[in-house]
């Protein structure tokens, strides 16, 4: 029982299995989760943030626990990390822009930031590199997508700044 609750958990309930793209679909779907909790739901931003807090510590130890007897320390059904990476930059612009915004642009930063995030996770420039290959562990399996979903944060503060 407890292993089937980790295996949804680090699976994204299941998104890891699917057979083609499962990082890219679990970024999608975080992405309108966030969507549909901000903007539909209003739901303050800090309070999700210290919810994706929440599960970078515990996913640490899930997908230990999961890629503990696997020779592929990062497994593609592991999805729980692109919740994590995905989730960083959407929750600091929500942080940053608090207030009434139009939806078309709320959608446009939405899909850009997808988009970054893909491009940095799948391109791996470093750091990100260097948690993938040097930290066969958990820690390595989260901590490339966290550090994709800063380099996102860093290309939209860069873009702020040059724009205003």
């Amino acid at each position: 029982m407890i292993s089937q609750i980790n295996f949804l958990f680090v699976t994204l309930f299941g998104i890891g299995k699917f057979t083609k793209i499962p990082g890219s679909v679990a970024s999608l779907v975080t992405t309108i989760i966030l969507f549909v909790l901000f903007h539909i739901l209003n739901i303050q931003p800090n309070i999700i943030l210290i919810f994706v807090i929440l599960i970078f510590f515990i996913s640490l130890y899930a997908v230990n626990i999961f890629i503990k007897d696997l020779d592929n320390k990062d497994p593609k059904e592991v999805v729980i990390d692109e919740f994590i990476g995905q989730s960083i930059p959407i929750c600091l612009y929500e942080i940053a822009h608090e207030g009434t915004k139009e939806t078309s642009q709320v959608l446009t930063f939405y899909f850009i930031m997808f988009v970054l995030f893909r491009i940095f996770d799948i391109s791996k420039p470093y750091p990100v590199s260097y948690y993938d290959k040097n930290f066969k562990n958990s820690f390595g399996v989260i901590m490339d997508d966290v550090c994709a979903g800063l380099y996102v944060v860093a290309v939209l503060v860069l873009y702020m700044v040059i724009t205003s």
